[in-house]
């Protein structure tokens, strides 16, 4: 999936600069050293399963939440994520970052409005998939890492047979207001070339009014207007 990126990747402009190629990797993750506490009792671990996760995600119905996102330059953008079950997911950039990312519920796409490109790819074939089909990703791909802290819930995803597809971890914190108990607080990114990039979630909305065309699109390469 990264290297279908890379075909269409070109820098950005303005204080926003950031390529292509770093914005779509923060689909793929691996947890920083920073964030992954040292190893914890067996007993404690016991306490949290894959099963919490799947209920903490599989419990929003929608979503809304501002997000950052940083690459491993310490480039940062921000933006809006919307997420509506099952598998519709937008991430909408901050003014000066053109480009657009938007499920439909069958397939990711990529829009680039600087240069008027649209790259489609199955949700199947995306990291996203953790988050959008947690039974099928969590359950099959995941596993839980160790942590000191019984509030902090990490699970790495990946498929072995699909390196290329990347790695993604989730962060949850514990938080009784949110669905399962769990909250998605951040998750990091990392590529088949290694290329890492961390998202982090704040105000989190659930259970919010979002239309399915949120997750539509105008196509620049009918038009040079940017949906507002």
């Amino acid at each position: 999936m990264i290297d279908t990126f890379r075909s269409i990747a070109r820098p950005l402009t303005g204080a926003g600069r950031v390529s292509g190629v770093a914005l779509a990797a923060a689909l793929a993750i691996s947890v920083p050293a920073t964030m992954v506490a040292a190893p914890t009792p067996v007993a404690a671990q016991s306490r949290v399963t894959l099963d919490d996760a799947v209920a903490a995600l599989r419990g929003i119905s929608t979503m809304k939440a501002n997000f950052s996102q940083e690459d491993r330059k310490g480039q940062t953008v921000r933006g809006v994520m919307t997420l509506k079950r099952p598998g519709k997911i937008r991430f909408e950039y901050e003014k000066g970052v053109p480009l657009l990312l938007v499920s439909n519920g069958k397939s990711m796409t990529l829009i680039d409005y600087e240069v008027n490109q649209v790259q489609r790819w199955p949700i199947s074939n995306s990291p996203l998939g953790a988050l959008l089909d947690p039974s099928r990703d969590v359950k099959k791909y995941g596993k839980l890492l160790p942590s000191s802290n019984p509030a902090v819930m990490s699970v790495e995803v990946r498929d072995p047979k699909k390196p290329e597809f990347g790695i993604i971890t989730l962060i949850f914190v514990r938080n009784a207001n949110a669905p399962g108990g769990w909250q998605l607080t951040n998750w990091v990114a990392l590529d088949a070339q290694n290329n890492r990039t961390t998202v982090r979630l704040s105000n989190q909305r659930y259970g919010v009014a979002v239309s399915d065309t949120a997750f539509r699109y105008k196509d620049p390469r009918r038009t040079s207007r940017r949906p507002g």
